[in-house]
């Protein structure tokens, strides 16, 4: 026997090039990148510990879970600071976009506007407000509107994009909680390629919630307060803000521009007085009955309004004399600080938390699935319970960045945050609806209108793509995106540029420019993407039906069809930058990266591997893993 294993040890000595592709593949059956990882319990047993040492775990333990909501409480305050800054930095800005009524006539436009705004100010709530102030006040009417309702949509799932770059440190905690952001993403945007079309020919969205609107007899309510109740006390001792102003800058009120955006009064009394007034001429009189003339004077009677302020703000800006772009800039660097400092305390607590019998209960909670035929009901509770948790908190934003770490630790998968992340998307049009309630009786069908556009186009994109798990395109979509960015982590920063800004640009300045401009140019780059993901999807399912020389990208530069060029190009970059900062450490980082280039190299000129995919699967896999292996054949 121990001849037997000789000779199989020598054939396999003998082709080191096809053993390197066995153990890769052994390998990839082995394990799969997207399991939940096991949080192991590194401490010692309850049941060996003293009286002593229980009575410290305990007291370790509750420490840490005050010390948990403490630093989310922060995070939640710090998201709120955030929206603050940003409408203080682009608020203006906001409300002048707005307010060009020719280019919202563009169902695009009106799209990419409704992301944009949504971006500047950082709240899907704030920009809906504005646009619900535009309707109301006769500047929009509600068909022009649906458009930049679904842009905001889009506009408010990049927050927990950006809560993910923060795990960036790790490969496998990144590729989990970019997916788990993305995944809202993808929803978003494949929920708009879906129904903005629709809406354009039909007015669907519309007509639906005119018929609601008309059939029922809606009475004026009261928009809920939970969790602003408790935030507010910190976030409003800190800065308050008039959003009045943005939505008179939107509706075209000359005396807005040069009111701050800082609320200074934070009670006032307004007083109404019936009172002769002089006038340029009679056309301005009232009426005819009321209007006199005295020598070359033209007097009428009119009511006179006296705002009269009665107590000062007690937030920190309220006395201080700077622009509203310095305090803006000034509250967003330190809610940044805040919000990614207690980012990672949480995730290090929830680390140090989450182990043994304790994770093993959560993540059966979280992840079981009913016996069959059950098994569906599972994903509608966690919509439901996503719905539920952001109606509390009052912000998708807020609930899906607080998932975000979660997923990335392995606590919650991939297949149950998409679930609890349409909920969030539920759960905010449902407090919109709310608060459009409260609308004064005159504004209240529009308001409340539009709040319900938003929810149907939430509950139609659910139903696109959730109930059959085919349809579930967003889940193999964010996965695809988190395992790029987990090898290559400087593309998580590309996708937010171009996905959120650099794309909604060229959108915007091609609609400015026209129908035809945006036919003439949009049009073939939309059949050119079109071709691209056919040819990938057969290359993948059914490449007998391709020609040969499309049955893979090989024809192409490999800097057009691989993001390893790209990468080369990036690590040099940041080489020459830590260079130029002085911090990194030259032989080290040279030997590093001439080895990673040699192991390219190799990889590249290596027959035996098939296609790009593998190239870069067994250039991940050299090291350890391998090494491991191989130490164990030559034992046995």
């Amino acid at each position: 026997m121990e001849t037997q294993n000789n000779g199989k040890l020598g054939e396999r000595q003998a082709s080191p090039a096809h053993s390197t592709v066995d153990l890769i593949n052994e390998e990839k059956m082995e394990t799969d990148p997207w399991d939940m990882p096991e949080l192991k319990d590194t401490g010692v047993p309850w049941s060996a510990l003293d009286t002593k040492g229980k009575v410290l775990r305990v007291v370790l333990s509750v420490g840490k879970m005050c010390l948990l909501l403490g630093f989310l409480y922060m995070f939640i305050c710090s998201l709120d600071i955030l929206s603050s800054a940003f409408q203080l930095v682009g608020g203006k800005a906001a409300g002048d976009i707005l307010q060009d009524n020719s280019v919202l006539s563009n169902p695009l436009a009106g799209l990419v506007i409704g992301v944009l705004v949504t971006l500047l100010v950082q709240s899907s709530s704030t920009s809906s407000s504005i646009v619900v102030s535009m309707v109301s006040s006769g500047l929009l009417t509600v068909q022009l509107a649906v458009p930049i309702i679904m842009g905001t949509n889009i506009g408010t799932s990049v927050t927990n994009t950006l809560v993910a770059m923060t795990q960036a440190g790790e490969r496998s905690t990144f590729r989990r909680a970019f997916a788990g952001a993305t995944v809202h993403d993808f929803f978003n945007w494949l929920s708009v390629l879906v129904l903005l079309p629709i809406e354009v020919a039909s007015g669907y969205l519309y007509i639906v919630t005119k018929l609601i609107i008309d059939s029922f007899n809606i009475q004026s309510g009261e928009a809920p307060d939970l969790l602003n109740v408790i935030t507010d006390v910190l976030t409003k001792s800190i800065i308050q803000l008039d959003k009045t102003v943005i939505s008179q800058i939107a509706t075209g009120d000359p005396e807005a521009r040069n009111k701050s955006l800082i609320l200074k009064w934070c009670k006032t009394f307004t007083n109404t007085t019936l009172m002769n007034v002089t006038v340029p001429g009679p056309e301005n009189c009232t009426s005819p009955t009321l209007c006199w003339f005295d020598g070359n004077q033209t007097i009428t009677l009119m009511n006179v309004s006296v705002t009269y302020n009665l107590e000062k703000c007690k937030h920190l800006f309220v006395d201080v004399a700077l622009s509203d772009l310095a305090v803006g800039l000034i509250l967003l660097a330190l809610s940044l600080l805040v919000l990614c400092s207690c980012l990672i305390l949480i995730v290090k607590l929830l680390n140090s938390m989450l182990k043994g019998q304790v994770a093993s209960v959560i993540k059966k909670i979280l992840n079981t699935d009913f016996p069959f035929p059950f098994g569906w009901v599972v994903g509608y509770i966690a919509i439901l319970v996503g719905a539920g948790m952001t109606f509390v908190v009052q912000s998708s934003s807020v609930f899906t960045s607080a998932i975000t770490p979660l997923v990335g630790i392995g606590v919650i998968s991939i297949e149950r945050a998409y679930p609890l992340s349409l909920g969030s998307n539920i759960g905010t049009t449902t407090t919109a609806i709310l608060a459009a309630m409260a609308s004064p009786g005159e504004t209240l069908a529009n308001a409340l209108q539009i709040a319900l556009v938003h929810f149907l186009f939430n509950i139609t994109g659910i139903v696109l793509w959730y109930p059959i798990p085919f349809t579930r395109i967003p889940i193999r979509l964010a996965k695809s995106l988190g395992s790029v960015t987990a090898k290559y982590r400087w593309f998580a920063a590309v996708y937010i540029i171009c996905c959120f800004f650099l794309l909604p640009l060229l959108v915007f300045g091609l609609s400015v420019a026209g129908w035809k401009v945006l036919v003439g140019v949009g049009a073939p780059l939309l059949g050119l993407l079109i071709i691209i993901v056919i040819i990938n999807v057969l290359q993948k399912h059914k490449p007998s039906c391709l020609p040969a020389a499309l049955r893979n990208w090989d024809f192409l530069p490999l800097w057009a069809h691989s993001l390893a060029p790209w990468d080369k190009v990036v690590d040099v970059f940041v080489t020459k930058c830590c260079c130029c900062c002085k911090c990194c450490q030259l032989p080290a980082d040279e030997e590093t990266q001439e080895g990673k280039e040699k192991s390219l190299k190799e990889a590249y000129d290596n027959p035996a591997m098939e296609t790009e995919r593998e190239v870069e699967k067994e250039i991940d896999s050299q090291r350890d893993k391998i090494e491991l292996k191989i130490l164990n054949m030559t034992k046995l």
